[in-house]
């Protein structure tokens, strides 16, 4: 009777235990701006890539900017529409993309600050590309079908006319802060140069330690990465954040253990525990390479979403989590945190696709076997 008491009393303190709200510790905490919204539009590739480049110029020369995210927009869909016309239409057209269109994008076009180039009209206060999207694609699948048997050269002229009505006229000079620019000029202004960043993955297609194209759908420009091993991986992103550099993030958030409600983005070892470890500790899934790449090749993990990693906490237990920047907006009713969502180690090891960094937040060991 005694032994049967002691295992349920026992028992009962692991349940309690378990079931124990989240207590955050902040650990590192970098420098950003703040979490605004991408609205009714699939653009987190530019809001979160423009937040890490924010951050990127705070550390770089400790001036806050905030940059425009709809000119790298505006800049791109261009080039996504030469991609699908040349293609013949055989190829992703969407308003999805990745970390390295905006690194192309800034190349080419340079950088604005927001009060030159919003992406809004007068009486606009909230992002909407439904009916945009919608348009282009239509145009493009017109264009690919060839009506007239022969494609005349309109069909650019077309596609940045829908543009400027639906997101604006590009800008070619602008004031910011009494001072006259050009976009070179300004990106120039800001000491970011696009060759100093690189995108790091981690999976077993291709070879560890070589570039190659990942085959991921927003990848419609054919980007490379550096392929690492997990825990190199993840070591990035503790280097980075140790050393002072925020990290860009492509990941899948379309878990059920993914809420911005809650705040938490977490892997519970029992899935019977999915929903109620969003509001409380429960213990997590080990996350090995081998599952990692199961779990991408049987599409459980795909690309759905950019964000940026801005920091590292600690539960009470001492668990790590990293603190990643939304794009949702700060609305209370429906994100937590501010805007932030607290991303365990499982879950990040699991869940993220790629990440963008500065080639100096590389640990040695890694930067020595990448050849950079």
């Amino acid at each position: 009777m005694k032994h049967f008491l002691l295992f349920f009393g026992i028992l009962f303190t692991l349940n309690l235990t378990a079931q124990e709200a989240y207590k955050f510790t902040t650990v590192t905490d970098l420098e950003t701006t703040p979490v605004i919204s991408q609205g009714a539009t699939g653009t987190c590739w530019s809001f979160s890539s423009t937040s890490f480049l924010e951050s990127e110029i705070i550390r770089l020369t400790g001036k806050p900017i905030d940059l425009s995210e709809m000119y790298q927009v505006r800049n791109t869909y261009p080039a996504k529409a030469e991609n699908y016309i040349m293609r013949q239409g055989r190829t992703q057209f969407g308003e999805g993309g990745l970390a390295h269109d905006v690194m192309n994008s800034v190349e080419r076009n340079g950088l604005v600050p927001e009060e030159a180039f919003s992406g809004l009209f007068f009486g606009e206060t909230t992002y909407n590309h439904a009916e945009m999207a919608a348009v282009l694609e239509a145009m493009l699948k017109t264009y690919v079908d060839n009506p007239g048997r022969k494609l005349s050269k309109k069909w650019r002229a077309s596609i940045e006319s829908i543009l400027d009505i639906y997101i604006g006229k590009n800008v070619n000079s602008f004031t910011f802060e009494g001072k006259q620019y050009t976009p070179q000029t300004f990106l120039a202004m800001t000491k970011i140069q696009p060759a100093d960043y690189v995108n790091i993955t981690s999976f077993t297609q291709a070879p560890f330690y070589s570039k190659f194209i990942l085959d991921i759908p927003d990848n419609w420009s054919n980007g490379s990465f550096y392929n690492v091993p997990l825990d190199e991986m993840i070591a990035t992103i503790d280097n980075a954040l140790d050393k002072g550099f925020t990290v860009e993030l492509d990941c899948d958030v379309s878990e059920r253990t993914f809420s911005s409600k809650d705040g938490v983005a977490i892997i519970p070892e029992n899935a019977d525990n999915n929903v109620k470890a969003l509001q409380g500790i429960y213990p997590e899934k080990k996350i090995t390479q081998d599952y990692r790449q199961d779990e991408f090749e049987n599409y459980e993990t795909t690309d759905d979403h950019l964000m940026h990693i801005t920091g590292i906490l600690r539960d009470q237990n001492g668990t790590k989590y990293y603190k990643v920047k939304n794009s949702w907006g700060t609305d209370e009713t429906r994100v937590a945190n501010g805007g932030y969502v607290y991303f365990s180690e499982a879950y990040m090891r699991l869940k993220a696709i790629s990440i963008t960094v500065h080639k100096g937040a590389l640990p040695k060991n890694t930067a020595k076997n990448l050849s950079l």
